[in-house]
């Protein structure tokens, strides 16, 4: 069962027509006044737990979706070393590191704006990050030259339904070096490692130091050979996580990010030799151009640095491509109100976008800037609405009155593309079901015997329409990069809604 992450992310998508904007208005005020808003504290509790039954390698003691049991033991034997821990990135059993770093880099970056809102979930929080940038630095530090990018082996994996309890499929083991470059997965991991050696700065200053002393290691790696991991790697992690975008955003990315916990000018003149970048109208694990547009514009816009005005006009023309109002808007929106990007899991966009709307928006609100769209005047508040109806609607504020945060409300996906989630636990069923057992479970039209509890799947389709359906992936998978930029957002709502 070969299971494709994303299309290729390319600015294809016609653009609305202003009439449309009226109806997303009227249908938005329509929905906001028959429901009642959604428990923002709530969801970033859990949004924060699912990610432990993502959990790859040895589980601690005080795991609480314990329907998990510990998994992927012996990663990294094939090659010698010890590549355990990390996360599983979907509903499959392989650790692809390219979007495991961009998950981790997105959960620290939420840490980083919104920490001081999260309450007692930021220490979840780093709970989270840690065990991703535990397994990171192993990858990076086993064996000199070398990059570890991924474990497990894809094809062979999804053509299994099985546990990763119960792994018999091969734990191949992947990597990058000179020779076989990857300067995307290198510049990604970079800057997960840099993200979070500012999140550990004051709460683990020794950790920190060896986070940001790798990421730097790791940078330069990415810079001196340069390549597409894609090409080296080919089948291994193409079709499910080609970079389609090439390899330019990710050193921006990483650039911006090492800019930002070292204050170093060699990334300052790295970012400017790198010239112009897209005009995207999207950000996901793919595509990083926006978000290193707002990531940089930081600078510009509560620093007031000259050097960083390019990419504080890169970032408000990305706000408008997106703004149902803006003349230059590229973006579709359903008739209940959801942004609408892509066909395949398209909430993960919806989440990343978001991030970065609420997140200028707070720029913006502390230095009281506004800027236009053609014409049109856009205040902060601007983003802020449209952040929060994506927000509302994902939470179940939408046609269906569903819910896509699995275990959050009454009305959830029930039947989500996850092996474990779908599984009888080993508490329940301790025996092995092998690679074909789980296929019975798979094609039943029972709801998954275990809740992957903060669990974000793809989403409904264009008509706000979502079947509940295991085999349909597109809609019913649940991925951790959807849940780790939507961190940010809930926690900037729960802490508005706080008395």
């Amino acid at each position: 069962m070969c299971v494709i992450k994303s299309y290729p992310q390319a600015n294809t998508i016609t653009r609305m027509a202003s009439p449309f904007f009226f109806v997303f208005l009227l249908s938005a005020l329509s929905l906001e006044n028959t429901y009642a808003s959604p428990n923002y504290r709530e969801a970033l509790s859990k949004s924060l737990l699912f990610f432990q039954g993502q959990r790859s390698g040895r589980l601690p003691s005080d795991q609480q979706l314990s329907w998990r049991s510990s998994s992927g033991l012996s990663d990294g034997s094939s090659a010698h070393v010890d590549l355990t821990g990390g996360y599983y990135d979907a509903g499959d059993n392989v650790k692809f590191n390219f979007p495991m770093a961009f998950t981790t880099t997105m959960l620290s970056w939420s840490s980083l704006e919104y920490g001081k809102k999260m309450g007692p979930e930021l220490q979840n929080s780093r709970v989270a990050i840690r065990w991703a940038t535990d397994y990171l630095l192993k990858c990076a530090r086993a064996t000199p030259g070398k990059l570890y990018v991924g474990v497990g082996d894809p094809n062979g994996d999804h053509k299994c339904w099985e546990r990763p309890e119960d792994m018999d499929t091969p734990r191949t083991v992947y990597s990058v070096s000179p020779s076989n470059p990857g300067s995307d997965v290198a510049a990604e991991t970079a800057a997960a490692l840099a993200a979070s050696s500012m999140v550990f700065r004051k709460v683990d200053p020794k950790y920190s130091r060896l986070l940001l002393a790798t990421a730097k290691k790791v940078m330069q790696f990415a810079i001196q050979y340069r390549g597409a991991y894609s090409n080296s790697l080919s089948s291994s992690v193409c079709p499910f996580y080609c970079s389609y975008s090439g390899y330019k955003d990710e050193l921006l990315w990483g650039a911006a990010w090492l800019h930002r916990a070292t204050n170093d000018p060699y990334y300052t003149n790295f970012i400017k030799s790198l010239g112009g970048g897209d005009q995207p109208d999207i950000f996901s694990w793919d595509n990083k151009y926006a978000g290193a547009y707002v990531l940089l514009s930081r600078r510009a816009v509560l620093n007031k640095d000259n050097n960083f005005e390019l990419y504080k006009q890169a970032a408000e023309n990305f706000m408008c491509k997106i703004l149902p109002n803006s003349p230059s808007s590229s973006t579709k929106y359903t008739k209940g109100g959801l942004m609408y990007k892509l066909p395949q899991s398209n909430l993960q966009y919806v989440t990343s976008i978001t991030f970065l709307l609420t997140t200028y928006a707070k720029y913006m609100k502390s230095t009281k800037q506004t800027f236009n769209c053609g014409n049109s005047l856009i205040v902060p508040n601007a983003l802020i609405n449209l952040s929060k109806r994506q927000v509302d609607y994902i939470l179940g504020v939408n046609p269906m009155k569903m819910s896509y945060m699995v275990g959050f409300s009454s009305n959830f996906p029930k039947r989500i593309h996850h092996r474990g989630s779908s599984l009888p636990s080993r508490a329940v069923r301790s025996n092995s079901l092998g690679c074909n057992g789980g296929f019975q479970s798979f094609r039943t039209q029972n709801p998954n015997p275990n809740i992957l509890t903060g669990a974000i799947v793809g989403g409904p389709n264009q008509n706000d329409e979502y079947p509940d359906q295991r085999d349909d992936y597109t809609r019913s998978e649940p991925a951790t990069y959807i849940n780790a930029a939507f961190v940010g957002p809930l926690a900037y709502f729960a802490a508005s809604r706080s008395p």
